[in-house]
C-alpha cells in the first residue's frame, strides 16, 4: 500500500475517529477519474464522500490489502489485473440533469444507486423556488445515505440566447414541458418555404415567429445558415430589414416553442454572464453548490470575473466553462488555465462549427485538460435515443466508450434523465459501458511526466507544486507496479486531486478532517 501526505500537512496527525474520506468535489465525485471506496457489487455505485470511516469501509480496505498481498508469490503475475478484477469500480463520473422525470426523492435515490455522481440543474428551466426544492432533496439524500454523496452543479445556461418564441403560447411558460414538445400548434416548415424571424413583439403567424434577442438582426448576415433546435432544421438568410430576417427553409420540420437558434460559425454578442446568470450564481452561493457550469465562455476574462466574485463571497465552488462557442476555440488554453475544468458541450459547438470538427475538438479539449491536470466532462447527445426508447443505438454506446477511452473524467446525460421516459435505464447503460471500457483500458500505460520546472514556473506554479507533482507521479508508478491502493492524508484535497491526474490503476483513498 502506498501512503502519501500533502507537503503542507505531513506532520498533521489525523485520528481515526476524526478521519473522513475526502469530499466528493475534491476527489472523485467532482469528476476526478480515479474511483475510491467500496459498495456491494449489486448496488453498482462507487463514489464515497466525506463520511466517517464505517465498519464496512474498514473491512473493504482490509480486503483490498489482503488481495494485494495474496497475489502470485513469484511477484511476476498479473498483479494490476487482479486488483482491477477484485475492484470493478467505475472511475468515470456520471452527471445527470434533473427534470420532471426524476425530481422526487425516490428517483434521486434510484439514480444514485444506478450510478449518478452529480446532479445538474439547468437554470434556463424552472425558477429558483422549483430548483430549491430539488436541491433540498439531493441534500436530504446526502444526509441519509451513509456511504455515498451526490455533488450539485448549477448550469447557468441563459434563456435569452436566440430563443424562438411562438406568441400564441403563454409567455410565462418555460422549462421542460415546452422543451419536450408540449406545444398546441407546432409550425410545420417545408423545404423551400419562405420563413421570417422578427424581433417585433406581438407579431406571429404561420410564416413568422419572434426571436427573443434584440441584436439578432445585427448578428446575422445574408448567406448565413441558421440551425434550429440543434440542427434538426436549417434556414438560409436571404435578406433582412431593420427588425426582420427573411429566410428560405433548407431542411424542414416541426418548429416548436423556444427552440434554440444558432448561426453556423458565429457566436451571439451577448455577455457570457448576464444579469439573470448573476442571480443564479448568488442562488448557488446561498446553497453551497459544488460547481458552476458557465455557458458560452469566449475568453478567460469571464472566468476571472466569476472567480473573483466567488472569492469575495468566500464560496468554495469550482467553475467549469462550457466549450460550446466558436469564439472559445482560439482561447482554449487560457480558458482552461483559468478554470477548474471544462465541459465539451457538443450540441451548440456542433451548431456553430462544422459537425465533422466536433470529434477532433473533443479529443483536443480532453488532451489539453489532462495535460493541465484539469477534469473534463463530455456532454450532449450521449444517449439521446433513450429519451424515447428503452435501449440505446450502437453508435451511442461507442460514443460513451470513446469518451472514456480518450480520458474524460465525466460523461453527462441531459434530456435522457431530465424529461426522458427511461432515466434509470439511461444511467445504468452509461455506468455499464463506462465500467467495461475502463476495465479494458490497459493499466500498463505509464502516467504522463510532469512538465519541466521552468515550464511549470511559466504557468505560475511554484517549486513546491513541482515537488508535489513528482511525489504524485512516483506514488502512482509505485502503486501500479505493486498493484496496491493509494492512501493520501490531505487537508485541502490538492494532493488527492493531483494523484488522480496520473490515473493510478487501483483505488485511491483520501482521508481528511475537513467535512467540505
Amino acid at each position: 500500500m502506498v501512503i502519501v501526505a500533502e507537503i503542507s500537512s505531513v506532520t498533521v496527525g489525523i485520528p481515526q475517529e476524526c478521519a473522513r474520506l475526502l469530499s466528493s468535489r475534491d476527489v472523485g465525485q467532482g469528476f476526478v477519474r480515479t474511483g475510491w471506496g467500496f459498495r456491494p457489487a449489486h448496488q453498482q455505485s462507487v463514489a464515497v464522500r466525506s463520511i466517517g470511516i464505517t465498519e464496512r469501509s474498514v473491512r473493504a480496505l482490509q480486503s483490498e490489502v489482503s488481495n494485494s498481498r495474496h497475489l502470485n508469490s513469484s511477484g511476476t503475475s498479473n498483479k494490476r489485473e487482479m486488483v482491477i478484477a477484485t475492484n470493478p469500480c467505475r472511475k468515470t463520473k456520471i452527471v445527470c440533469t434533473i427534470g420532471p422525470s426524476c425530481n422526487t426523492l425516490d428517483m434521486i435515490w434510484k439514480l444514485a444507486e444506478a450510478g449518478m455522481n452529480v446532479a445538474r440543474f439547468n437554470m434556463s428551466h424552472g425558477d429558483h423556488e422549483s430548483h430549491q426544492k430539488i436541491i433540498d432533496l439531493v441534500k436530504e439524500y446526502n444526509a441519509q445515505c451513509k456511504d455515498n454523496v451526490i455533488a450539485i452543479m448549477l448550469d447557468t445556461k441563459r434563456r435569452t440566447i436566440y430563443y424562438l418564441k411562438i406568441d400564441y403560447l403563454p409567455t410565462e411558460i418555460m422549462g421542460p414541458e415546452v422543451r419536450s414538445g408540449d406545444v398546441a400548434q407546432p409550425i410545420l416548415l417545408k423545404e423551400g418555404q419562405v420563413f421570417n424571424l422578427t424581433i417585433k413583439r406581438g407579431v406571429c403567424s404561420d410564416d413568422t415567429v419572434i426571436v427573443n434577442y434584440d441584436d439578432f438582426v445585427n448578428d446575422v448576415e445574408v448567406g448565413d445558415i441558421l440551425l434550429v433546435d440543434g440542427g434538426m432544421m436549417s434556414l438560409a438568410v436571404r435578406s433582412k430589414t431593420a427588425d426582420t430576417v427573411k429566410c428560405k427553409v433548407i431542411d424542414g420540420g416541426e418548429l416548436k416553442s423556444r427552440c434554440h437558434l444558432n448561426v453556423r460559425g458565429k457566436s451571439a454578442t451577448l455577455p457570457s454572464i448576464t444579469e439573470k446568470d448573476w442571480e443564479d450564481i448568488k442562488f448557488g452561493v446561498d446553497n453551497q453548490v459544488d460547481f458552476y457550469a458557465v455557458s458560452f465562455v469566449k475568453n478567460a476574462k469571464v472566468i476571472h470575473e466569476l472567480k473573483n466574485y466567488l472569492k469575495s463571497c468566500n464560496a468554495d465552488i469550482h467553475v467549469i466553462p462550457k466549450i460550446e462557442s466558436a469564439d472559445s476555440i482560439p482561447n482554449l488554453q487560457s480558458i482552461i488555465s483559468a478554470s477548474d475544468g471544462a465541459m465539451v458541450a457538443r450540441g451548440d459547438l456542433g451548431a456553430e462549427l462544422p459537425i465533422e470538427d466536433v470529434p477532433l475538438l473533443q479529443e483536443e479539449i480532453i488532451r489539453r485538460c489532462r495535460g493541465m491536470g484539469k477534469p473534463v466532462i463530455v456532454a450532449t447527445n450521449m444517449l439521446e435515443s433513450m429519451i424515447s426508447h428503452p435501449t440505446p443505438t450502437r453508435a451511442e454506446v461507442s460514443d460513451i466508450a470513446i469518451a472514456v477511452h480518450e480520458g474524460a473524467d465525466a460523461i453527462m446525460l441531459s434530456g435522457e434523465t431530465a424529461h426522458g421516459k427511461y432515466p434509470l435505464k439511461a444511467v445504468k447503460v452509461m455506468h455499464t459501458v463506462a465500467l467495461k471500457t475502463e476495465l479494458a483500458i490497459s493499466s500498463t500505460v505509464e502516467p504522463p511526466i510532469p512538465a519541466p520546472l521552468d515550464q511549470r514556473a511559466s504557468l505560475g506554479e511554484s517549486s513546491q507544486s513541482h515537488i508535489s507533482a513528482m511525489f504524485a507521479l512516483h506514488a502512482t508508478i509505485m502503486a501500479n507496479t505493486l498493484g496496491t491502493p493509494i492512501i493520501v492524508f490531505t487537508q485541502t484535497g490538492s494532493m488527492a486531486t493531483l494523484l488522480s491526474h496520473y490515473r493510478p490503476s487501483s483505488i485511491l483513498f483520501a482521508f481528511t478532517n475537513e467535512e467540505r
